[in-house]
């Protein structure tokens, strides 16, 4: 059976899919998983165990010209790229028409199909043409957590039942990360949207209340605003602060894979946390915790909803989560997804 994932973006909402890959190979040991995404998230993708080939695409960077010459070149070998393989399957997983789109191009094999959304469901993106874009639109609940909601169009798609928990088959390359770069906790307060935001000051208490606790702390950026953040943080928090330089989506896994734990914002790094089996406090400031937010694990947990926390309900939600871990390993692994909740 070879089918075709089709989810392009944003960062956490392509990890927060990667479960299905793991579901897909359990009820279909011999299938060949084939994923488009956006160019950006094309290297993470190709470290997911059990998929064969990552499709990229660059619709965000191709329609700020979407009709000049070089424009159309990528384009058309995208195309070509697309439909060199056919497909017994091919599920869109977005739910809108620019993948709907992409599902539409692909080529499918004699008896094949294209599969997505029948129906929006709570606080998930859905546009509701894409049901007369595609050939099978199957009915979601009106209130499922987002990996939940992933897992049961592939599992109404291809006829089994997604069951047990979340696995994540990814698997991040060798580390190369220096022992004096590692243990630390990352601060992942990177977001796209402002009202996902938590306040600097804040992050500056939690980072001297970590520090004190013997911890470095570890400070992604992504360049802009989020860098001068992070050096107005770690100029307060002193040398026991290390902000990250400009970095691969694929080195960040790396890194983060190697620390202690993360705490962060509902933003892609903080789902990435997740995938990595990292105990993780996830900060919400926006009642979206029950969609979004990691489940069935007693080292990562949401926290806020209505409100944003406070500092002090951080830092207890943090010992809790790093009690719970040292209780589910006993004996510390290696630092990938290899605990009971990956």
């Amino acid at each position: 059976m070879r089918i075709l994932i089709v989810k392009l973006s944003s960062l956490g909402d392509v990890v927060q899919t990667m479960p299905v890959v793991h579901d897909i190979r359990q009820a279909f040991p011999q299938a060949q998983i084939d994923w488009v995404v956006e160019e950006a998230f094309a290297p993470l993708v190709q470290e997911v165990s059990g998929v064969r080939r990552v499709l990229p695409m660059a619709q965000r960077r191709w329609r700020k010209s979407w009709f000049a010459a070089p424009t159309k070149l990528e384009r058309a070998a995208f195309t070509k790229l697309l439909q060199a393989q056919a497909y017994d399957a091919v599920i869109d997983f977005q739910g809108l028409i620019k993948s709907a789109l992409v599902a539409r191009s692909a080529r499918l094999a004699p008896g094949g199909f294209r599969a997505t959304y029948a129906n929006a469901s709570e606080a998930c993106a859905y546009e509701w043409p894409v049901r007369w874009l595609l050939d099978r639109t199957l009915p979601m609940p009106s209130r499922i957590h987002a990996v939940a909601r992933y897992r049961l169009l592939a599992a109404l798609a291809l006829g089994y039942a997604a069951e047990g928990a979340n696995i994540y088959p990814l698997v991040p390359l060798p580390m190369g990360v220096p022992l004096s770069e590692r243990y630390g906790v990352v601060l992942a307060h990177g977001t796209t949207r402002a009202d996902n935001e938590w306040p600097e000051a804040q992050w500056i208490a939690l980072g001297r209340q970590l520090i004190a606790q013997g911890h470095t702390v570890e400070l992604p950026q992504a360049g802009g605003a989020e860098l001068a953040r992070v050096q107005r943080m770690a100029l307060a928090l002193g040398p026991q602060a290390r902000f990250w330089p400009a970095l691969s989506l694929t080195q960040v896994a790396q890194r983060m894979a190697a620390c202690t734990g993360a705490i962060g914002v509902d933003s892609g790094l903080s789902h990435l946390a997740v995938a990595l089996d990292r105990p993780h406090v996830q900060i919400f400031s926006q009642p979206r915790a029950w969609r979004a937010g990691p489940v069935g694990c007693a080292y990562q947990v949401a926290l806020g909803g209505q409100a944003a926390p406070s500092v002090t309900e951080v830092w207890a939600a943090w010992l809790a989560v790093g009690a719970a871990y040292a209780s589910a390993h006993p004996v510390a692994p290696a630092a990938a997804n290899t605990g009971p909740c990956a």
